[in-house]
């Protein structure tokens, strides 16, 4: 048997077992059109569990937790929420409520100096529409590390975006603290029963 003939059989033995392997490894890497959404998910849907507050302290006050794997927590307005039935929507948001500036902090490094921490019902902002002024709430004890200080220069990003680019604060709680509290919250499809949404 020359080295060509052995080259030629090796060869179909490789492509044999590629051929063996081949439906397999092409269903993993390649999905079925059939089985895609019609739309892929978004970053949120993706990357975050969402959970709501309905009624938070006070009737109409909804808001939405997206809890990351992580563990931090973007805390920001339901669609639901009271301050988007006003007409016109929310024109103002204001981020100092009493004793404290919520926008001046500035934390920074690997422990996260000078985050506050905060309570479930502390006051993250006070968010204004033509006719009233609204409280929104940490929802969740922890330490807050961001503010969302977009939103002094362009409150339309609540009425417009108020899931994505809209969201209020960033804040994260002690593993022990999020148990206790995420019992009393809903998932995205008892939110959306209630409100029938």
């Amino acid at each position: 048997m020359n080295d060509h003939s052995v080259n030629e059989t090796n060869n179909a033995q490789e492509q044999e077992e590629h051929e063996v392997e081949d439906p397999e490894l092409r269903r993993l890497l390649v999905p079925n059109p059939e089985d895609l959404p019609l739309i892929p998910p978004s970053s949120v849907e993706a990357n975050f569990v969402s959970y709501f507050a309905p009624d938070f302290m006070k009737p109409g006050h909804d808001q939405y937790i997206y809890r990351h794997a992580n563990g931090l927590c973007v805390i920001g307005l339901a669609p639901t929420h009271v301050a988007f039935k006003d007409e016109g929507g929310i024109t103002a948001i204001d981020f100092n409520v009493g004793k404290s500036d919520r926008s001046g902090i500035k934390v920074t490094g690997k422990r996260k100096k000078n985050a506050q921490h905060l309570e479930s019902n502390s006051a993250l902002c006070k968010v204004c529409s033509k006719d009233a002024t609204y409280i929104v709430r940490c929802c969740v004890k922890g330490s807050l590390l961001e503010v969302n200080d977009r939103l002094i220069k362009q409150p339309e990003l609540l009425n417009s975006a108020a899931d994505r680019e809209g969201y209020i604060a960033i804040i994260m709680p002690k593993p022990a603290d999020w148990l206790k509290v995420k019992d009393s919250l809903l998932g995205l499809e008892e939110y959306k029963k209630l409100r029938e949404v």
